[in-house]
C-alpha cells in the first residue's frame, strides 16, 4: 500500500519548493511528488501521514566519515594543535584498546547519529571495513565503505596492496544491494608512490569507487612539495625514504594515475588555481568537511570555488574525534557562513541557504556517485529522505524553510528518517537496532580509552 507523507513544505532540491505538499512512497520507491490536495485525490487508498509544520528534504548524505571511530568523541581534543600527535595518539588507541566488537559498537553508534540527523547515506572510509558495513547495514543506512590502505615504505608496497585486495574480496561478500565498497589509499603521507599506483590501477580495472585524504593540512602540503616537516621526520626516523615532489598533492595525485580514478577527494584545503584546473578537467569529486577543518586548525577549503567551476562537491563529518558531532545540517550552515568569511577569488555571489541543502543532498550525491538513484524528491528515485520539524524554539518564526533549515536548525529538530522507503527513525527511536544497549556498550569502550597511556 503507498503512504502518503505530508507536510507545510516538500523541498525536491532539483525543483522549486511545494507548500502544503506531500510525497507518496510504494516500497522502496518515490512514486509522486507535488500538492497533498492533487496526491490524495489520485491516490485515495494510500495511507496518510501528517507531520504539519515541517519540511520533506531528500535525505542528507554525508561524503566523508569514520563511523568506527565514534567512540573517540572527545578523546584527542587537547592534541588538536598537533596534528601528527593527534593521528598517531588516535591510530595507537585504535589499535591497542579497541577490538573487533569495540569497533563495531562505535560504528554503529555513529551510523545512530547519522539517522538521528536526517542522514541516509554515509561515505566512510576505514580500516576495518568489514565490521563498519557490518554496522551500517544493521542500522538501515544506505552507504560506501571504503576500504582503507596504508604503507609509507616502498619496500612493502606489494604486500600491503595484496593485503587490500584480500579485504576487498572478503567485503563483496558482506555487500549489498543498499551498502557497496570502495578502496581508500589513505593519504600522501601514508602511502607509498608505487602503493597508490597500485590502487588507482586495482580501482579503475575493477570499477572499484576511491576516496582519498588529500590537501588537507601545511603538514602535508610541505612533505609533499618539500620533504620538510613532521611528516617527513616520521618517516627519516623509521629509515624511511621520501623524495620531495616540488609539487602539491593534486599534481601530485594526478602523476601517479589516483585522478584518472575519479577520486572522491576528502578536505582539499591546500590546492592553487592549477589544482583546481586539474581537479575539474579529471572529473575528481570532492567532500567538504568544514568544521573538522577548522577544529584541527587546518584552514578552510575553497568551498564557492568548487561550486563555481561545478567540481561536485558534497558535505562531510569527518570523524566525530575531529568534529565531536555527525550534523549535515549544521555543516550546511558552516559551509556557507565560512564561504562568506573566506569566499576565495571566484566567488561572483555570496553564497545562500539553498547552496548550503544542495550540497549537503544533491552535491553530495555526485561526489559519492548517487546521483539518480537519491537525494532527490523526484519520481522514481528511491524513497530516501527526512522530515524535518519547523516548529522548535530555535525556529519560530520561519519566514524561509530553507534558510530557517540551515540558519535556525540542526539534527535534533529531525523527526523522521527513511531509507528505500524504510523508517528507520521516528519520533526519537530507531527501528532497526537495540539503542539502549548501544548506548550502554559505547560508554564501556570509553572507559576503556580513558586507560589508554601512550
Amino acid at each position: 500500500m503507498p503512504v502518503l507523507y505530508c507536510a507545510e513544505w516538500v523541498l525536491p532540491i532539483s525543483a522549486p519548493p511545494v507548500s502544503d505538499a506531500a510525497i507518496v512512497v510504494k516500497d522502496d520507491l518515490l512514486v509522486a511528488v507535488g500538492k497533498r490536495s492533487e496526491l490524495s485525490k489520485k491516490f485515495p487508498d494510500a495511507a496518510t501521514q501528517n507531520f504539519g509544520n515541517a519540511a520533506i528534504i531528500p535525505g542528507l548524505i554525508n561524503a566523508h566519515s569514520h563511523l568506527e571511530l565514534t567512540a573517540m568523541r572527545g578523546f584527542l581534543d587537547r592534541e588538536e594543535a598537533e596534528f601528527l600527535s593527534w593521528l598517531t595518539k588516535l591510530t595507537k588507541a585504535r589499535l591497542e584498546m579497541m577490538s573487533a566488537d569495540d569497533l563495531y559498537i562505535s560504528a554503529a553508534w555513529g551510523a545512530c547519529e547519522a539517522v538521528r540527523a536526517g542522514v541516509t547515506a554515509v561515505a566512510d572510509a576505514s580500516d576495518s571495513a568489514g565490521v563498519v558495513l557490518n554496522a551500517v547495514r544493521d542500522v538501515g543506512l544506505r552507504g560506501t565503505i571504503f576500504q582503507e590502505s596504508f604503507g609509507p615504505d616502498p619496500r612493502l608496497a606489494r604486500q600491503n596492496f595484496e593485503k587490500l585486495k584480500e579485504k576487498v574480496a572478503s567485503l563483496r561478500e558482506l555487500a549489498t544491494s543498499l551498502v557497496g565498497i570502495g578502496v581508500s589509499p589513505h593519504a600522501p603521507y601514508t602511502v607509498c608512490a608505487a602503493q597508490l599506483e597500485m590502487v588507482a590501477d586495482f580501482a579503475i580495472s575493477e570499477k572499484l569507487p576511491l576516496m582519498m585524504h588529500a590537501a588537507e593540512s601545511a603538514a602535508e602540503d610541505s612533505f609533499v612539495r618539500e620533504g620538510r616537516g613532521p611528516f617527513a621526520e616520521g618517516l627519516r626516523s623509521r629509515a624511511i625514504e621520501w623524495r620531495a615532489t616540488g609539487s602539491s598533492t593534486i599534481q601530485y595525485l594526478r602523476r601517479l594515475g589516483i585522478l584518472q580514478a575519479r577520486p572522491l577527494l576528502a578536505h582539499c584545503i591546500h590546492v592553487d588555481e592549477a589544482d583546481l584546473e586539474v581537479l575539474q578537467e579529471s572529473g575528481s569529486r570532492v567532500a567538504h568537511c568544514p568544521k573538522s577543518n577548522a577544529k584541527l586548525g587546518h584552514g578552510f577549503a575553497p568551498f564557492a570555488e568548487f561550486l563555481n567551476r561545478n567540481i561536485p562537491v558534497g558535505l562531510g563529518s569527518d570523524s566525530v574525534a575531529s568534529n565531536n558531532v555527525c550534523d549535515l545540517l549544521q555543516e550546511a550552515q558552516y559551509a556557507i557562513l565560512f564561504s562568506r568569511v573566506f569566499p576565495g577569488s571566484g566567488l561572483t555571489r555570496i553564497l545562500q541557504a539553498d547552496d548550503g541543502l544542495r550540497a549537503a543532498t544533491l552535491g553530495g550525491a555526485r561526489a559519492v556517485g548517487y546521483e539518480g538513484t537519491t537525494a532527490e524528491l523526484r519520481e522514481g528515485l528511491q524513497a530516501d529522505f527526512a522530515i524535518v520539524s519547523l516548529d522548535g524554539r530555535n525556529q519560530l518564526p520561519s519566514y524561509d524553510p530553507v534558510a530557517t533549515l540551515i540558519f535556525a536548525s540542526s539534527g535534533r529538530n529531525v523527526v523522521l528518517t527513511v531509507v528505500a522507503g524504510r523508517e528507520v527513525y521516528r519520533d526519537g527511536h530507531l527501528t532497526t537496532v537495540d539503542e539502549e544497549r548501544l548506548q550502554s556498550r559505547i560508554q564501556e569502550v570509553g572507559k576503556k580509552l580513558e586507560r589508554f597511556a601512550p
